[in-house]
């Protein structure tokens, strides 16, 4: 535990952690039940195409979220792209600008012109009220963000849509076993994408999927998925190679079977961040508003700088140096990325908005091990660091071998 300024590892002293500790460490299930259900995979010699382990990961996935399809793949970035094509999505399709990279890329890869809109400071969500500003004849979607899990003003969303005649999908990717109004992210608009990538709170190692009530989009995208095939021998239209594996489906039932102790291990950690972290300066934790209805799977700070005493990136590289390796997510923004920043400048709103969310959030990481002395330490360290000016200039660790956030 961290007592004074001196003691932080930036300046000299030991680091908190001995070895780093990663936002989005992944989530392990029984490990005697994945290498049972890979070995069974394995004696079947069934690897792919619909394997009995996907078709229950599927399932499983469906019932959870009270849709009737849910139609397993690759990647979120693969369900998001194919969730685009069987929709119909053509021209334009309006999009949060404080995201992960791979929801735009998703729309460009298919030929379809990401818009970016501002999201609502408070949430961190796209913003409604801009939305309808951006909507031009060519706009064909809109593409909705569950930020941090925390839904989207969905209702909202689905006025717009209907009175302007669009499809309207939600990128999910944060938010399996979320709710919004006491229905289950997935069940809302023309299609949900999941990303169960190994950072996410249930995972399937790499993989992704589109759930929806749509009985005509489902059969689209199961199709899509695989080369456009709908019999042997039968391609029914153009497809990619977009199918989940029978090994990545084991590790995702496992993941499913050991969701609640999940969840609890992440409640249990963002109720000590918030504990230790209250009353310190200028330092605020991004809330989870309705009891009960998220995955708490990420710790987002605002840093308030003027009041905090130092700025997100300056807290960040102390914290680095504990091996805390606390992250800018989504910095600088979608639409300063290339080749959007080149791309589409002239069509690219400004978002002040968004802007003020990438210089003030920070994602720290939700491990397991992060026991409650050491977040005690943490805040201790944090509430001194913001009355004292930083000495020195040291080397400033990189970010060369930080997990990226994925889809």
């Amino acid at each position: 535990m961290k007592a004074t300024l001196d003691d932080c590892a930036i300046f000299g002293g030991p680091s908190e952690f001995d070895a780093p500790l990663h936002v989005g460490r992944p989530n392990v299930g029984d490990r005697g039940a994945i290498l049972e259900r890979i070995g069974a995979a394995l004696d079947r010699r069934w690897l792919t195409n619909d394997g009995p382990n996907v078709c229950e990961f599927e399932s499983r996935v469906a019932n959870l979220t009270g849709v009737r399809h849910c139609v397993a793949v690759s990647s979120g970035t693969m369900a998001l792209a194919l969730a685009a094509r069987a929709a119909g999505l053509t021209g334009e399709v309006i999009v949060p600008s404080f995201t992960f990279v791979g929801t735009a890329h998703a729309l460009l890869w298919l030929g379809i012109t990401p818009v970016f809109c501002d999201v609502d400071p408070q949430t961190h969500n796209i913003d409604p009220l801009r939305v309808e500003e951006l909507i031009t004849p060519r706009t064909s979607g809109i593409l909705g963000v569950h930020l941090w899990g925390r839904p989207c003003d969905i209702g909202a969303l689905e006025r717009i849509a209907e009175e302007h005649g669009l499809r309207l999908l939600f990128d999910a990717a944060h938010a399996f076993g979320c709710r919004y109004q006491g229905a289950m992210i997935g069940s809302f608009g023309d299609a949900e994408a999941f990303s169960f990538h190994a950072t996410k709170c249930v995972n399937t190692c790499e993989g992704g999927a589109i759930v929806t009530q749509d009985s005509e989009l489902a059969a689209k995208a199961r199709a899509m998925r695989n080369f456009g095939f709908v019999d042997y021998d039968c391609a029914a239209g153009l497809g990619v190679n977009g199918k989940l594996n029978e090994i990545s489906a084991a590790i995702g039932l496992a993941s499913l079977d050991a969701m609640g102790g999940f969840l609890q291990a992440n409640r249990s950690n963002y109720a000590c961040y918030g504990s230790q972290l209250q009353g310190v300066a200028g330092v605020r934790l991004v809330r989870y508003e309705e009891r009960g209805a998220s995955n708490y799977h990420y710790i987002v700070l605002e840093i308030d700088e003027a009041r905090a005493g130092l700025s997100r990136d300056a807290l960040r590289d102390m914290l680095w140096r504990e091996n805390v390796l606390a992250r800018r997510y989504f910095y600088p923004g979608c639409h300063r990325m290339k080749p959007y920043s080149d791309c589409f400048l002239a069509r690219a709103p400004a978002c002040p908005k968004r802007s003020g969310c990438a210089l003030a959030c920070s994602a720290c990481p939700m491990a397991r091990r992060l026991a409650r002395a050491r977040s005690s330490g943490f805040a201790t360290s944090s509430a001194s660091q913001r009355s004292t000016p930083l000495r020195s200039e040291p080397d400033w660790p990189r970010e060369g071998n930080v997990e990226r956030a994925s889809h």
